[in-house]
């Protein structure tokens, strides 16, 4: 076998190379001075300060324009700017009001290279239906984004908080807040799940929200779930359109292309779906090991070499026909094929305290918000793969973590029982969450031993939750396509009873195993491309 690792090392550092050359010729274009100014603590030179050095470090050899100040925090220009926490970035603070509380490490690192270039460049790039919701605001907007860097999801939300901010900065304020490097702070707003957005003290974000109703949120002071465009935004024609960005759409996407047919991928949320949050994914042919984050970088970077990929935007509405009619909260498509690909989302436990305490305490997702919980008590329910993946991942995160199961077995396959085992996470058989309580923020579960009946609270400080997954199927309801008993598309070989509807992945049921949502992907492109050539329901028609 001949050891390529020589090789792939001078390819890796082949490609950075380009990719800075890249970064240097942009930047070498942009018209303004990027002043980035660092506020610390003389007596607290932490990882998050000598991160924000070293990161500043390797743009500044970029380019001459961006300027690098360290100042302490009883400096006259921290008092200036209303600078308290350290580290604190600001970044050109005479035009913008734009902050970074915390160190922009992990998923985050990419948000801050885009903001120096849209500083640089002055433009914001937002859409036009985003900028007119933007110029209908009169008052000041002081935002915060709170933000971890395992987080894949926050990223969007950050960028869409830069957005606003360099497009007005006349009345948006922005702080980028890493509960990581301000857990207090987390504390303070009960931002116990990110990313969440306040504006004006008022919660207006769970989650990540497209650029539109992000700033529709801002300029309504709560949060907006729907969003219409006024006019049209431009009209796309193609051969498919596949909803959903998780391993069956994007596989989807490299399917249809190499079969010779024009295809966009559109994704509402963060690409990736379920694999984006899993800590570590042990059973995906190619990988004895690798971080979810990591596989589904992998998936996007190779689907990009094929298809177009819409990120942000969310399906409206879709309307059969020749040609079928796909509005998004952006523009139009006129499409031959729509594939649905949209997955699965979250189930609930539905006991009180869950909904109105989700965010401050009760999480669905360990990868984004663990590290909020180092050195506290929190109870992990369920007992699949999926639950003992993230109780392992919390435990060497250094969080104190119970397993909650409401059988006497768990689920899970027996490498990762095994690891739990190992690991020593407590495991309470046979219970059951009755009540979350807590006033601002989790305190306390009511629990019951589902054999004998009694009751008992035990005092934590999160709820991490993950007890299996329901369908995305609102859209497919809303089109008319067919559900079964189970909740799930109905379908034929991917062909579902409307012609030209397809769908995939999760959404049909079945195993949800990443590989299984691959090959389904790959399954009904292939299923797509035969009935475009020979459509079934005209041979049908004619019979």
């Amino acid at each position: 076998m001949v050891d390529t690792r020589g090789s792939d090392n001078q390819q890796a550092a082949m490609t950075e190379a380009q990719f800075m050359a890249q970064l240097k010729a942009a930047f070498a274009q942009m018209p303004n001075e990027i002043p980035i100014y660092h506020f610390v603590n003389p007596g607290r030179d932490d990882v998050f300060a000598q991160t924000n050095r070293q990161i500043v470090r390797v743009f500044r050899e970029l380019s001459s324009k961006i300027t690098f100040r360290e100042y302490n925090l009883d400096h006259e220009l921290a008092r200036k700017w209303q600078v308290t926490r350290s580290p604190t970035l600001l970044i050109a603070p005479e035009t913008y009001q734009i902050r970074w509380l915390g160190a922009p490490m992990g998923e985050e690192g990419r948000i801050f290279l885009e903001t120096l270039m849209m500083i640089g460049m002055g433009q914001s790039h937002l859409n036009d239906e985003s900028k007119g919701v933007l110029q209908k605001i009169a008052e000041p907007r002081a935002v915060k984004v709170f933000v971890s860097p395992t987080c894949p999801y926050c990223p969007q939300q950050a960028l869409n908080g830069v957005q606003a901010a360099v497009e007005r900065p006349d009345i948006v304020s922005l702080e980028i807040v890493d509960i990581q490097a301000n857990p207090g702070l987390a504390d303070q707003y009960s931002a116990h799940s990110v990313p969440q957005t306040f504006a004006n003290e008022v919660l207006t974000g769970m989650g990540a929200q497209s650029q539109e109703l992000f700033c529709a949120s801002l300029k309504k002071l709560e949060p907006q779930t729907v969003f219409i465009p006024e006019v049209d935004a431009g009209l796309v024609e193609n051969d498919v359109v596949i909803v959903g960005g998780g391993p069956a759409g994007l596989t989807a996407g490299i399917y249809a292309v190499r079969s010779g047919l024009s295809t966009a991928i559109i994704e509402r949320d963060a690409l990736g779906g379920q694999v984006a949050t899993t800590p570590i994914v042990e059973n995906y042919t190619g990988f004895s090991q690798v971080g979810g984050k990591n596989l589904v970088d992998i998936m996007v970077s190779h689907a990009l070499q094929y298809t177009q990929i819409f990120q942000g935007e969310e399906v409206i509405d879709i309307t059969p026909g020749d040609p079928i009619v796909v509005q998004t909260s952006r523009r139009k498509f006129h499409t031959r094929a729509v594939l649905l690909a949209t997955g699965a989302s979250h189930k609930h436990l539905g006991v009180p305290g869950e909904k109105r305490l989700s965010g401050k305490g009760v999480s669905y997702c360990s990868t984004c918000d663990g590290p909020l919980f180092v050195g506290k008590k929190v109870i992990m329910v369920g007992g699949g793969n999926s639950a003992v993946t993230e109780a392992l991942h919390l435990h060497h995160m250094g969080v104190d973590v119970t397993l909650v199961h409401r059988r006497d077995k768990l689920r899970a396959q027996d490498v990762l029982v095994g690891h739990l085992k190992e690991a020593g996470v407590p495991i309470l058989w046979n219970t059951e969450v009755k009540e979350i309580q807590g006033d601002s923020s989790v305190a306390s579960v009511v629990l019951e031993n589902n054999q004998t009946g009694e009751r008992s609270t035990m005092a934590v400080n999160g709820v991490f939750l993950a007890i299996g997954y329901e369908p995305a199927v609102a859209l497919a309801r809303k089109i008319g396509v067919a559900i079964n008993e189970e909740g799930y598309i109905q379908h034929d070989r991917h062909r579902t009873n409307i012609p030209g509807i397809y769908s995939a992945g999760d959404v049909e049921g079945g195993y949800k195993q990443i590989v299984t949502a691959s090959g389904q992907g790959a399954e009904s492109s292939m299923a797509i491309f035969e009935d475009l050539i020979n459509p079934y329901w005209q041979t049908k028609k004619g019979a």
